[in-house]
C-alpha cells in the first residue's frame, strides 16, 4: 500500500512496533515525530542512538564512513527491541547531531506505551531487527531532493558546503544504495510530496 500523508499512515497503523525506513535525508525522523504526535501513547525510537561512539569508530578504522551498517551496535538495538516486544521497561539512547554521539538512557519507554515508532536506515537490512517490527514503511523521496536535504543538514551541523557535498555524495550515497535495495521488503511505502 502507498501512503501520501502521515495522517493516512496514523489512521492505518495498529499499535505495536512500527518501522519507518529510508535512505539518509529521506525524512524518517520528521515522519516519525509527526506520527508519534498523531498516535495515542506513542514513543519515537531512532536507530541513530545506536551509533558506535566516535572513539570506537576511530579505533576500528570506520570513522570515515560513519553511518554504514557496521558502525552501529546492532546487538544493543536488538536487545532494546526485544525488551519492548516482551513488555519490559526500557531506557534507550537518542543521538545528538551536534556532537555526533549517542546520548545514553535519554528515551524512556514504559510497558504502558502502545506504539513504538522506530526510524532508521537499516531496519530491513538486518533480519534480526526486521523480524521484531509489526509493520514497516519505506520512505520514498526523489534522489535530488534527498541529497540536497543532506547537504543542508551537514552544513547546518558544521561542515563546509564542499565537505557536506562530498560526504553526501560519498558515504551517504553508498549507504543509500544499500538501503534502497531493501525497499521491496517493506510492508508499505510512504511517498510524500517533495
Amino acid at each position: 500500500m502507498r501512503f501520501e500523508s502521515v495522517d493516512a499512515v496514523a489512521a492505518f497503523v495498529p499499535p505495536g512496533i512500527i518501522g519507518i525506513v529510508g535512505a539518509p535525508g529521506a525524512g524518517k525522523s520528521t515522519i516519525g515525530e509527526q506520527l508519534v504526535a498523531l498516535l495515542p501513547e506513542a514513543v519515537l525510537l531512532p536507530m541513530d542512538g545506536y551509533h558506535l561512539p566516535q572513539a570506537e569508530l576511530v579505533r576500528l578504522g570506520r570513522r570515515d564512513r560513519m553511518g554504514a551498517p557496521d558502525t552501529f551496535d546492532v546487538e544493543a538495538f536488538v536487545a532494546t527491541l526485544t525488551a519492548i516486544r516482551h513488555g519490559q521497561p526500557v531506557r534507550a539512547p537518542s543521538f545528538d547531531r551536534e556532537i555526533e554521539e549517542a546520548v545514553p538512557d535519554s528515551i524512556a519507554i514504559s510497558p504502558t506505551v502502545s506504539t513504538v515508532v522506530v526510524e532508521g536506515n537499516y531496519l530491513l537490512l538486518w533480519p534480526e531487527v526486521a523480524e521484531l517490527l509489526d509493520i514497516s514503511f519505506f520512505v520514498e523521496v526523489p534522489r535530488g531532493i534527498r541529497q540536497q536535504r543532506l547537504i543542508d543538514r551537514h552544513v547546518r551541523f558544521g561542515k563546509t558546503p564542499a565537505d557536506a557535498t562530498a560526504w553526501t555524495l560519498g558515504p551517504d550515497e553508498s549507504n543509500a544504495l544499500a538501503i534502497e535495495a531493501t525497499a521491496p521488503r517493506a510492508d508499505h511505502t510512504i511517498a510524500l510530496p517533495g
